[in-house]
């Protein structure tokens, strides 16, 4: 029921732009899709949020995780779910071997009669996600009010976070151009990350990141956000959705069930730790239809 209830405020979210838009617009364009692809990662699969597909079990797949929700909104013909947690833009063209299976390369899903792909990748190229969890939270007792991941991942001036994300630039502007090769009349829509840490205050219960580490975790956020925006760019056939900017006040530190991100701790039946909650999945989905019906 839970999950109901969000996808139904997703829905009325987003009919209430479209409502908007066309009270504005006298003549108001209207674009329908019939057959939607999804790729990308964790953040799109949605591990943990009932209920879990099976195909494969591995890829922690949620049957109400964004993609989901967004191809009821726009009410297409087909739908093909095929992101899988842990992917990065190699498994585009390459299998992920996952837990009890194997998820085929996610171009695989892809068809000259695809006319809407979106695509949220690029976190877990050179382990950006991976490493700053593993990492930042074992750090914050040494120094609770300083910095010391960033100080950790920093040398010579150089911020090894960052500069990886050059390389995630380039590997995604690649992936753009191999969907376009196989769907080339589709709408290709390049998913930013939601905010994760807030822009003020702390919550380490929830973040256990050092204090100054949240803003420089922020910064990780944009630079990589930025790198995928570049890429649209540099692509120029595809469009960039920006989930940053209005998940302000969604971080997972913002009270009374207003968070889009779960924390630290895994939440059985709702979450994985530092990934999207229900309530973010519905909210992703409201951006992107949004973006999609302006």
């Amino acid at each position: 029921m839970r999950t109901t209830r969000l996808v139904f405020a997703a829905l009325a979210a987003a009919t209430a732009v479209t409502t908007a838009t066309a009270t504005a617009d006298a003549a108001p364009r209207q674009e329908y899709y019939r057959n939607y692809v999804a790729l990308g990662d964790s953040y799109t699969a949605g591990p943990l949020i009932p209920a879990q597909r099976l195909d494969p079990l591995g890829c922690a797949r949620s049957s109400s995780n964004y993609p989901s929700i967004l191809a009821s909104a726009l009410r297409v013909e087909s739908f093909t779910d095929v992101s899988c947690s842990g992917a990065d833009t190699s498994n585009m063209t390459a299998a992920q071997s996952v837990p009890l299976g194997v998820n085929a390369p996610q171009f695989s899903a892809l068809r000259l009669d695809t006319d809407l792909v979106t695509l949220a990748i690029g976190g877990n190229d050179s382990g950006v996600f991976g490493t700053l969890i593993g990492t930042c939270p074992a750090l914050r007792p040494t120094d609770p009010s300083g910095n010391p991941c960033e100080r950790h991942f920093t040398a010579g001036g150089v911020d090894s976070i960052k500069a990886a994300l050059k390389n995630t630039q380039q590997s995604i502007r690649t992936v753009l151009t191999g969907i376009h090769a196989r769907s080339p009349r589709a709408k290709v829509l390049a998913v930013g990350y939601p905010r994760i840490a807030p822009a003020s205050g702390y919550c380490p219960s929830v973040l256990p990141f050092a204090d100054g580490d949240y803003a420089w975790l922020s910064s990780v956020e944009e630079a990589l956000n930025t790198a995928i925006e570049n890429a649209v760019e540099a692509d120029g056939n595809a469009s960039y959705v920006d989930t940053f900017t209005p998940s302000a006040g969604h971080d997972a530190c913002a009270p009374g069930g207003a968070a889009w991100i779960n924390g630290q701790d895994t939440l059985l039946f709702t979450a994985a730790a530092y990934h999207p909650l229900p309530e973010g999945m519905a909210g992703l989905a409201g951006v992107i239809h949004r973006q999609l019906a302006g």
